[in-house]
C-alpha cells in the first residue's frame, strides 16, 4: 500500500499560519496522480517537531497527533536498512560535494526519512526541496514540493 508522508517543513509551514488542523490528517489524501493514499507519519519528522515544541500545549498537541498514528499503525519508523541506505547516500553526496556538507543533522534526518520513503514506495511532500533534490540525485524516491 502506498502513502503519503509529509516532512517537517509542511507541518512548520502549518504552524506558523496557525492552522492545527494539519495535526488531525490521518485519512487518504490525493496526490497528483488523483490515487488516494493514506497519510503515516515519520517518527524522524516527529523528533524534529518535539525539537520546536517549546510550550505545554504544543507537546501535548503532538502528543495527540502521534498516540492518533500510533493507534491507526501509521506511524513509521526507520528500519535498519533506511539508516544504512541513508549512509551509503550520504558517503555519495560527501564524496561529490565534501563532507562538510553531510555533517549536517538535519540532512542526515532527511535521507532517512527518503531511504524510508524509497524502501516503502511512499511520497514525500516537502515545502523545502533542497536537501531531497540532492539525496534523489544518489536514491531515487517519490517526492513532490508542494
Amino acid at each position: 500500500m502506498s502513502g503519503v508522508l509529509f516532512d517537517t517543513s509542511i507541518y512548520m509551514a502549518a504552524f506558523r499560519q496557525g492552522d492545527a488542523a494539519i495535526l488531525g490528517l490521518r485519512g487518504a489524501l490525493r496526490t497528483g496522480d488523483r490515487q488516494a493514499r493514506p497519510m503515516w507519519l515519520s517518527v524522524v519528522v516527529l523528533e524534529e517537531l518535539y525539537v520546536g515544541a517549546v510550550d505545554p500545549k504544543a507537546r501535548r498537541n503532538l502528543q495527540h497527533m502521534e498516540r492518533q498514528f500510533a493507534k491507526i499503525g501509521r506511524l513509521l519508523v526507520p528500519a535498519s536498512g533506511d539508516w544504512t541506505s541513508a549512509g551509503h547516500v550520504l558517503c555519495k553526496i560527501g564524496q561529490k560535494y565534501g563532507f562538510n556538507l553531510v555533517s549536517n543533522a538535519r540532512l542526515t534526518n532527511d535521507a532517512v526519512i527518503a531511504m524510508c520513503v524509497a524502501s516503502r514506495g511512499f511520497t514525500l511532500q516537502t515545502k523545502n526541496p533542497r536537501d531531497f533534490r540532492l539525496i534523489a540525485e544518489f536514491r531515487h524516491f517519490d517526492w513532490q514540493t508542494v
